[in-house]
């Protein structure tokens, strides 16, 4: 045989061998991209449920008809630089806070934190704040201050506002 025609021949037989892979290639690329997009589909699904799940959750562990949340927030004005707060509901400690520098310069920007949220029955309670701190002279600070709290039924939010001086509780 001529040299030319077993060119040929080779040449076709590997045109005939190497188009199925490519063909193959187009059909797997179609098929990972619509794996992918079945994923994100997935991914979207999911983190709609688990966005549901939480706002299950919190309705279960915080039903609002017993839910009460404790806000602390500095007085106007204040310079006294605040290390730490307590807070007791019912006899049993509920909260503790060790602030942070950059903590403490959002609250005396007006920021609030919320420092406890749970459950407590209708009726009265006492909560007890404890607030360590520094005065700008430098001197230590411990404060020590008891509420009574008429618990509804519905939610209920107070706020601890804080001064070197005293501390307030506002009911909201």
């Amino acid at each position: 045989m001529n040299f030319g025609i077993k060119l040929l021949i080779v040449g076709m037989t590997t045109l005939l061998l190497v188009s199925p892979v490519f063909g193959a290639e187009k059909v797997a690329k179609a098929q990972i991209k619509g794996l992918d997009e079945q994923v994100q589909e997935i991914k979207s699904d999911v983190l709609s449920i688990a966005t549901e799940l939480n706002q299950l959750e919190e309705k279960l562990l915080y039903p609002s008809n017993t839910e009460v949340a404790v806000f602390v927030a500095l007085a106007a004005g204040e310079k006294f630089r605040l290390d730490a707060v307590d807070v007791e509901l019912g006899g049993r400690q509920v909260a503790h806070h060790l602030y942070s520098y950059k903590e403490l310069e959002a609250l005396r920007e007006g920021g609030v934190q919320r420092i406890y949220t749970g459950n407590i029955k209708t009726g009265q309670h006492e909560i007890k704040v404890t607030l360590v701190g520094k005065s700008s002279g430098g001197s230590d600070i411990r404060q020590v201050r008891s509420f009574s709290v008429n618990k509804d039924i519905g939610p209920k939010i107070l706020e601890l506002s804080l001064a070197s001086e005293e501390i307030r509780l506002k009911d909201w």
